[in-house]
């Protein structure tokens, strides 16, 4: 839904909405029915925040940012600041964060830019742990976790279900694909497809997710022809090409595998290796 339709769906401030005292609250904020906003926090005027979200103390939430329904958000967390890109120039750009998503405190979640989708994006049911940074015109999708200190840089795309580790940095433009996992401490500069694990500094793949739930409910078929798709990828010396058409030919049948396809869609940094 884009940004002011959202704001139509809202009185400015429910009268169920908590705000502690020493808050500060700009004219023009939205805040939905049951809102808490914790001791000393900033929210600024073109801020929407759902029904049923927690706002931890400290925290300091500014610019065209949408805060869905039943988020929490640590405290000392910083939402909606201005982006680190050099070309930045006061554009209205944009943060929206989903429903349900578990957000803890030190996060810091910047605004997109003009240059690249305008829109910094969390979806929904993601659990970010402590100190973890997203960068301006990110894409995260569903139920994605990531763990302590770990950040993604600007234009990172990370799919459904992908699990980031612990003091993780994902380079800038890189594609993490739907399910896969990166292990703890891992710097990743290319993309990683759909399913993957990959680990180290730099990130090289270290086998299938196996543990995927996905995988775990699939069918012999489906499980054994994403076994051979890892294979082709980084054992049998496959051409890229070639895995793409037996994916594209593949996901008629199986429609799980159209992950792949806008993996291979959105991937322009390279594939791991």
């Amino acid at each position: 839904m884009p940004f002011n339709r959202y704001l139509e769906t809202f009185a400015l401030i429910s009268t169920t909405a908590i705000v502690a005292s020493n808050s500060v609250i700009a004219p023009g904020a939205t805040l939905g029915a049951n809102v808490r906003i914790g001791a000393f926090c900033v929210i600024d005027a073109d801020v929407v925040i759902g029904e049923g979200s927690v706002i931890g103390s400290h925290s300091v939430i500014n610019g065209y940012t949408q805060i869905g329904r039943h988020n929490v958000i640590g405290q000392f967390s910083s939402i909606g600041e201005i982006n680190q890109d050099l070309k930045y120039r006061g554009e209205p750009t944009i943060v929206l964060i989903g429903e349900g998503n578990e957000i803890g405190k030190n996060a810091t979640i910047h605004r997109g830019t003009s240059q690249g989708a305008q829109i910094t994006r969390i979806g929904d049911h993601n659990r970010l742990l402590c100190n973890v940074h997203i960068g301006h015109d990110c894409l995260v999708g569903n139920s994605v976790l990531i763990g302590d200190n770990s950040g993604l840089a600007g234009h990172v795309v990370l799919g459904d279900f992908a699990q980031i580790g612990s003091m993780c940095a994902i380079h800038q433009f890189c594609v993490i694909g739907q399910g896969a996992l990166i292990a703890d401490q891992s710097g990743v500069v290319q993309d990683v497809p759909p399913y993957v694990c990959a680990s180290g500094n730099h990130a090289v793949p270290e086998g299938f997710n196996a543990l995927a739930l996905a995988f775990v409910n699939a069918n012999p078929p489906l499980r054994q022809i994403l076994l051979s798709l890892y294979a082709k990828l980084f054992h049998d010396g496959v051409a890229i090409d070639e895995v793409k058409s037996d994916v594209l030919r593949l996901s008629a049948e199986y429609p799980l595998l159209h992950c792949f396809n806008e993996f291979f869609r959105l991937s322009t940094r390279g594939i791991i290796r």
